[in-house]
């Protein structure tokens, strides 16, 4: 079990030695599987997970453009602590979209959900195109993104139906996120539906960092060599 904050920098450390930096000409592997880990919400260790290179890239990617003091470079898309948050992210949002929601949500909730999780993921990166580059640059086509787009729309609606709920913001909560927020510039109305997903997000956010902290001490993670063995 990890059971120690210094197993984090070993994780970011290694990861940071295999993510590539940036693209080249050189032969590369397409894909490979640099992280497994186990928790008792996924299935314990008969069903271990497993992230790759390519997602945990672009997801590092995502939490650089989302930093506003990142100090990336093209050559340098993201830094350390950028793929620590992408992996304690997808960590938490695969333990909480493995939980059980009671009730359990329709299929129309969850398609719509997504729908705005997918919104999410553009604001994140500063907008559709931002997004796309990041994807292309990690060649994450358009079923991986529904794929986040759907693991971020189930632990938010757990932590929404289980936890607190954080899916419907009301119009005070709205007004006064206006006020600091970076669409204060905006006429309110007008910036209500990315406000809207701006107090989601950080909700969510905040979530997961809280369900990451509470559930480290039951979560074995395994960073895998180049070749995908450990």
């Amino acid at each position: 079990m990890v059971r120690q904050a210094a197993w984090a920098l070993a994780v970011v450390t290694a990861l940071v030695a295999v993510l590539p930096k940036a693209a080249t000409a050189e032969p590369v592997v397409l894909d490979r599987t640099v992280v497994r880990f186990v928790a008792p919400e996924t299935g314990g260790v008969r069903a271990p997970r497993f992230i790759h290179e390519r997602e945990l890239a672009f997801e590092a990617r995502l939490e650089a453009l989302a930093d506003p003091d990142s100090g990336v470079s093209r050559t340098q898309p993201y830094l350390r602590r950028h793929v620590r948050a992408a992996l304690e992210r997808h960590v938490a949002e695969t333990l909480l979209a493995s939980s059980r929601i009671d009730p359990p949500p329709s299929d129309r909730e969850l398609v719509a959900v997504t729908r705005a999780a997918r919104s999410m993921l553009w604001d994140r990166a500063g907008g559709v195109e931002a997004l796309k580059a990041a994807a292309d640059a990690e060649q994450i086509g358009a079923r991986l993104l529904t794929d986040i787009a759907t693991r971020q729309a189930r632990a938010s609606l757990y932590v929404d139906r289980m936890v607190a709920p954080m899916l419907e913001p009301t119009e005070a909560e709205l007004r006064a996120a206006h006020r600091r927020s970076q669409y204060q510039k905006l006429v309110f109305e007008e910036a209500r539906p990315a406000l809207r997903r701006w107090v989601i997000s950080h909700r969510l956010a905040n979530a997961l960092a809280a369900h990451y902290q509470a559930a480290r001490s039951r979560i074995t993670i395994t960073v895998l060599t180049a070749a995908g063995a450990p």
